[in-house]
């Protein structure tokens, strides 16, 4: 790898949009100034000291700021076991093979092949099976268990926030949102304790739909939960990072030999090369019918999720403690209002003058950076916080499929949010029928001890092993 390690670890240095010639923002500069080149070996990143016998500094991922340099650039980062050659070796192995797909990724091929993301749903549904896979699952169809229970648990900060007299504020308001593994990891690695308290607890719709696949649909399959491999087709490269997690790995029946919520990650990028690679005619496939199991699709074959093309979170959530904290309905549409930028949006609920809710959308390292500071100093006015690493959100993930010849990122953005809300149904995540039937078989009810259990993580503050090492140089 030809790409230079940044002199200093500085937010500064860090570019908004993920490209290869971002260089990585730890620090890996000897005595005298010479920068350290790196190459990936496997799963890590060594970096040497030129024309300097010593032991060579080894950067795990584990040590990776998800900045978008690196370890998240599309030539660099691959884990050796989340690459397209080992899920087609899983389906040679006789493994079975379960795909869940992101609503962001199916837009993504849905544009770039120009049809709707309905009929890319189904013929990626026809392209795995022909592969070998077994079903083909929606993350929409987790995301809504995954707004389900952070409205929930907003409304359980909200009241603890304004308990003896709103003392207790500073731990818990105001919630941010968890979905997004670039900011999580940002946040453990270089904010630590001070920030990690606000964050909520609940898993992303990635990690919720491994956990519900592995812990309760598989009996729905008639097979052992180890027997699965999960992959997931996501946006973004630091969904590989999320989900070799520790946090997202259990013991079936408390021993044995742990396994995965989701086995691996592949990228929109990904998938498209793999059709590519299969020289495979992608829009003359036939359209198969889709895994109604978990997958948000109704009667009269419409798709349907909420607004937003990053989840919807600040939306679902202002709904929802607006009516249950205040009786108040609030009207459709939700208008939030740009400040400083179209990547930071804020929305209010006022009664008689006063603000009662007030929720933001904030996008990107620039934005999120100033909100973290606001939070630190104790001037953060807002009650909740959406917040993801990309500008625009989720659909302009690093792994999606990039922009034509010709063609601006601007241009692809505004293209896939039409495409994105032009075709799903807006319907109320509380009315899925799918999420009903897992809360009455299974889970209970929002916020019960099995929900906290499979749908809940805890974050915390990590002390990158590099330091010490780089200290001694």
């Amino acid at each position: 790898m030809s790409e230079k390690f940044s002199a200093t670890l500085r937010i500064g240095d860090l570019n908004d949009f993920i490209a290869p010639a971002q260089g990585c923002v730890v620090s890996l500069k000897n005595e005298s100034t010479r920068l350290v080149k790196s190459e990936r070996l496997g799963k890590e990143v060594v970096a040497s000291k030129p024309s300097v016998q010593s032991e060579a500094v080894k950067i795990s991922l584990k040590d990776c700021l998800a900045c978008s340099g690196c370890v998240t650039s599309a030539e660099t980062v691959m884990l050796e076991e989340q690459s397209t050659d080992e899920f087609l070796s899983n389906i040679n192995k006789g493994k079975t093979v379960v795909v869940s797909l992101s609503p962001q990724s199916r837009t993504s091929l849905a544009v770039h092949f120009n049809i709707s993301p309905l009929q890319a749903f189904r013929k990626l549904s026809t392209f795995f099976k022909l592969l070998g896979v077994k079903a083909i699952f929606d993350t929409s169809c987790s995301r809504d268990i995954t707004l389900i229970e952070s409205c929930n648990e907003f409304v359980e900060r909200y009241k603890q926030s304004q308990s003896a007299g709103g003392k207790e504020s500073n731990s818990c308001i105001p919630m941010i949102s968890s979905a997004c593994p670039g900011w999580i990891c940002y946040a453990e690695k270089t904010l630590g304790s001070y920030i990690l308290p606000f964050i909520s607890s609940v898993k992303s719709p990635q990690q919720i739909i491994g956990a519900v696949l592995k812990n309760f649909v598989y009996q729905k399959l008639d097979i052992r939960p180890e027997e699965i491999y999960h992959v997931t087709v996501m946006p973004c490269y630091d969904k590989k990072l999320e989900a070799s997690r520790d946090d997202f790995k259990f013991n079936v029946d408390g021993d044995g030999e742990e396994i995965k919520e989701v086995d691996s990650v592949l990228t929109t990028r990904e998938i498209l090369e793999l059709i590519q690679s299969k020289a495979i005619d992608f829009k003359a496939l036939e359209e198969s019918s889709l895994d109604k199991l978990l997958t948000n699709i109704d009667d009269e074959e419409h798709l349907y999720g909420v607004p937003g093309s990053s989840g919807g979170y600040a939306e679902t959530v202002f709904r929802f403690a607006a009516k249950i904290l205040f009786g108040r309905e609030v009207d459709n549409p939700l208008k939030f209002n740009i400040i400083k930028n179209s990547d930071f949006q804020e929305v209010s609920l006022e009664v008689e003058g006063k603000t009662i809710l007030k929720f933001a959308l904030c996008y990107g390292f620039r934005n999120l950076q100033n909100v973290v500071r606001k939070i630190k100093m104790g001037k953060c006015d807002y009650h909740f916080l959406e917040i993801m690493a990309c500008p625009s959100g989720c659909l302009n993930g690093g792994g999606q499929i990039k922009p034509n010849p010709g063609q601006s990122g601007k241009e692809l953005i505004q293209m896939l949010e039409k495409a994105h809300m032009e075709n799903v149904l807006v319907a109320n995540p509380s009315e899925n029928p799918i999420i009903k039937r897992l809360y009455e078989e299974w889970l209970g009810y929002p916020g019960s001890e099995k929900a906290k259990r499979y749908l809940h993580t805890e974050y915390h503050p990590i002390v990158k092993s590099i330091t010490s090492q780089l200290q001694n140089w």
